[in-house]
């Protein structure tokens, strides 16, 4: 479990094909507190660290979820969002995240208000049942806040100080985009679903 607050960003450095998998090599301030078997969420993709090298993490990633997050796009020198799972004495920020994705976003717009940032990103009609405004969402990774919901698309406010600290501000308009609905949300909706196909 993850709370979506940034910890630190790092660099893909490699990216090596492993047995239908693809293994990646990732540079972090991070990797001096980690071990192997630790759970690192990257771009918001829950993974688990296998080996520890250095100044560096690497971590495996399955052919499922090349397929349905953007690490089946990744490049070597991309800068990725990181954040190790949370501690249960931990004091609790942003929101629940699993970091298991349910979709990927485009990236529309961003624009500028003053020192912070709109980025609007649109999604498939699959997910639509899941947002409401002012309701929590996961985009790589970072926890956010659902400034304006339209039909197929959503609007955040980036603030300065994420803006700084996380991979944000090398979006651009075209980008593909790593979302995780709220889980409260999901049960919500599973469980008017199965309600009403009871019914």
């Amino acid at each position: 479990m993850f709370t979506g607050l940034i910890e630190a960003v790092g660099q893909i450095e490699e990216l090596r094909a492993v047995a239908g998998a693809v293994r990646l090599r990732i540079g972090t301030t991070l990797a001096a507190e980690m071990r192997p078997g630790d759970s690192l969420a990257v771009d918001g993709v829950c993974l688990t660290v296998t080996a520890v090298e250095g100044g560096h993490v690497l971590a495996d990633v399955g052919p499922e979820t090349l397929r349905v997050t953007t690490l089946g796009s990744m490049r070597a020198g991309q800068l990725v969002n990181l954040e190790r799972a949370m501690r249960a004495d931990a004091r609790f920020g942003g929101h629940f995240v699993q970091g298991h994705v349910d979709g990927t976003g485009l990236v529309k717009v961003v624009r500028d208000e003053g020192e912070s940032h709109w980025v609007t990103v649109s999604f498939d009609e699959a997910l639509a049942a899941y947002w409401i405004p002012k309701g929590s969402v996961a985009v790589d990774g970072i926890s956010l806040t659902i400034a304006a919901l339209r039909d197929h698309e959503f609007d955040v406010m980036i603030v300065p100080f994420t803006w700084d600290h996380t991979n944000v501000h090398i979006r651009r308009s075209g980008d593909r985009v790593n979302l995780e609905c709220d889980i409260v949300g999901k049960y919500v909706a599973r469980a008017a679903q199965v309600a009403l196909a009871a019914s």
